[in-house]
Parts: structure tokens; C-alpha cells; sequence
């Protein structure tokens, strides 16, 4: 059961994921007008590429840990 709940994501995970990926073309085009920047906003690209690979890496690492959770109940389960 703990296992289900974790497949992807949390879902606050997901709206920060959702975030940062709308923060990547706002760094290239102005939110205004629609037209290209001039000069982009690096800064926000990189920020959002980087937090993106954090979160990956952090849901990839709660749902480690709760395979894990779930295998040693299961073995314990298994051995009474």
C-alpha cells in the first residue's frame, strides 16, 4: 500500500516541477508582450534546469526509501 502512494510523485512535488518548467521559456520570452527578451534571463533557465534535476533526484530517492520500507515489512511479515 505505501508503495502505491509514492509511484511518481507527491503532488507538491509536482506543482513545484510544474513551476519550474513554466520558469524556462519565461526566461527566454517576456511575459508581456510575447516577444523574444534581448537579453535572457540565464539565472531563472539555469535555476529551473537545476530545481528540476533536484526534484527528480529527490522523488527518485523517497521512493527508494519507501521500496525499501515496504520490502522489509513485507519480509517481516513473510517470516512470522
Amino acid at each position: 500500500m505505501a508503495l502505491q502512494q509514492h509511484i511518481f510523485m507527491d503532488k507538491y512535488m509536482m506543482i513545484v516541477l510544474g513551476f519550474l518548467m513554466i520558469g524556462i521559456p519565461i526566461a527566454f520570452l517576456s511575459p508581456t508582450t510575447g516577444e523574444l527578451r534581448e537579453q535572457p534571463f540565464f539565472a531563472l533557465f539555469w535555476a529551473s534546469i537545476g530545481g528540476i534535476i533536484a526534484v527528480v533526484v529527490y522523488s527518485g530517492y523517497k521512493g527508494k526509501k519507501a521500496r525499501q520500507q515496504a520490502n522489509r515489512e513485507r519480509r517481516r511479515k513473510f517470516k512470522k
